[in-house]
């Protein structure tokens, strides 16, 4: 172990230990199960560089303040090294301040947009930097931070070593050779929770389905949509702007990209007008069904009403449509009703039904919506159940939290001051969630990225129970699938990567 390990500190496990001696050698993409301590191997091999050459430094980065406040816990905690040296920098910090830190420090922690900042106005070099860690690297797509970060990195530096982390970089070929070529990754390191030199540290996780009924009058509605929507899109397709008479919303979405850019372009026929038309409604009433079948009344009213109000051509011309007007009308009515979406009071019930079993309970609910995460709070408030939110710092629907306010929410959880943590997707990615007995799928995502680092709140250091709250024959149910399908492609790719015989026999459906 190396000198500037603590002793006592930690115990490193086999396979950390593997990953570590590999990840020294070259560039490498570390993908390991949510709570299987990634950044522990980011602290092994910063200390041997650091051992290698004395007079470098090291950069950690993650996306957000919480994230790497929890870096910089692990380094004072598990090495000798001086706190004092052992620097967290983010935007509020002076530039100038910075430009001092970034001399004095051995050991830089930032957030990515910070340091492509500095870089781009010379207040930092990565010269003397003998390694960078990429922490959450399924990000490294596109114009984010990290692949500039990580393109000056290549060319600044004397010794040169990137370290990717995270649990779930994508289920597309494209997608995970895409972070590879932005950091310059030359090495995958995959684990999952069946592998021997892993599954002895994975508590039991006991997975759940919860099958809802879609209420009738929740059915009626759905149909008045779907008439409208045939319209628009058997229009495009007729027209051989779509391949298909049920392209998804992301399709729908591409398409309205492309043909906007045409239209700019000069373009600027009656035809192309009708697509951008066409789609545009096509892709509202994908999103109305979405709030219909997965989130409730509430929501779909809320947004039924701001499409109403809406001075858009699109929106009145949607609205003139005597079946939306029906479907707006039977909407209103329901929302009066106070009725809500079934999976509300079975929500409650099994929350209720957990404390019954252990008063002390820690359950955490994962919704995708924050007007339903405000919902379920006020309902389980409302039953005395004690609840919190944990949000995102920017919502679309209303004033988010600051990161001071998430971390420390996490840690009145940690305490034990309430039973029921709320999170949208900011509870997903990274954010150190202590440990709960439950978590609650409250709706299903399409992506195997957020569905794995959901099922990874789980499990961390006790026995834990996963529930998937789905309405039948609805986006739930499909969605569901959807992410599964996407993370048993994702693992195969990924085993390709890493190579071996055992390949085959390791890579199994994680339910």
């Amino acid at each position: 172990m190396s000198s500037l390990i603590k002793a006592d500190s930690l115990e490193i496990r086999e396979y950390q230990q593997k990953i570590a001696e590999s990840v020294k050698r070259k560039n490498s993409l570390v993908v390991l199960p949510t709570g299987m301590g990634k950044t522990l191997i980011a602290v092994l091999v910063a200390v041997d560089r650091l051992e290698r050459f004395p007079d470098s430094k090291i950069l950690i980065t993650a996306p957000t303040r919480p994230l790497n406040a929890q870096h910089k816990k692990s380094f004072e905690k598990f090495t000798k090294l001086n706190p004092e040296e052992i620097i967290l920098v983010t935007g509020k910090i002076l530039p100038i301040e910075r430009e001092k830190l970034y001399k004095t420090a051995r050991i830089i922690i930032a957030t990515p947009q910070t340091i492509e900042n500095d870089l781009e106005n010379g207040r930092i070099s990565l010269e003397n930097f003998s390694f960078v860690t990429f922490d959450e690297a399924h990000r490294s797509v596109k114009e984010y931070s990290y692949t500039l970060i990580a393109r000056k990195y290549k060319e600044q530096a004397k010794h040169p070593l990137i370290l990717g982390l995270t649990a779930s970089p994508g289920g597309t070929l494209e997608k995970i050779e895409e972070i590879k070529k932005n950091l310059f990754i030359e090495s995958v390191e995959i684990r999952t929770e069946t592998e021997e030199d892993v599954k002895k540290y994975v508590k039991e996780i006991v997975k759940d389905w919860l099958y809802i009924d879609l209420p009738e009058d929740f059915k009626l509605i759905r149909t008045l949509f779907e008439e409208v929507l045939k319209n628009d899109l058997y229009w495009l397709k007729d027209h051989h702007f779509t391949t298909t008479y049920k392209p998804n919303k992301t399709q729908l979405l591409m398409l309205q990209k492309r043909i906007a850019q045409r239209y700019h372009e000069g373009g600027r026929n009656f035809s192309l007008m009708w697509v951008m038309i066409r789609s545009a409604e096509a892709i509202k009433l994908l999103h109305a069904m979405e709030l219909l079948e997965t989130q409730g009344i509430s929501p779909l009213y809320e947004y039924l009403k701001r499409l109403e109000a809406s001075k858009k051509n699109t929106d009145k011309r949607l609205f003139k449509d005597p079946r939306m007007r029906d479907a707006f009308a039977r909407v209103q009515e329901l929302y009066k009703q106070g009725i809500e979406h079934p999976k509300l009071e079975a929500l409650k019930n099994l929350v209720k039904e957990f404390l019954r079993e252990k008063k002390n309970v820690k359950i955490i609910v994962f919704a995708n919506y924050r007007s339903t995460v405000d919902k379920i709070d006020k309902v389980l408030k409302t039953e005395g159940i004690k609840s919190e939110i944990l949000i995102g710092q920017t919502m679309k629907e209303g004033r988010g939290m600051t990161q001071e306010q998430q971390i420390e929410t996490l840690k009145l959880f940690a305490a034990e001051e309430f039973n029921v943590l709320v999170g949208s997707s900011i509870s997903e990615e990274g954010l150190d969630v202590p440990a709960v007995d439950c978590a609650i799928f409250y709706d299903a995502v399409p992506s195997e990225i957020r569905a794995i680092q959901r099922r990874g709140r789980v499990g961390r250091q006790t026995a834990g129970k996963i529930i998937f709250m789905i309405t039948k024959d609805t986006r739930d149910e499909a969605y569901f699938h959807v992410a599964l399908h996407k993370e048993k492609k994702m693992k195969g790719i990924l085993y390709e990567m890493r190579g071996g015989s055992k390949k085959k026999k390791i890579l199994k459906d994680w339910i």
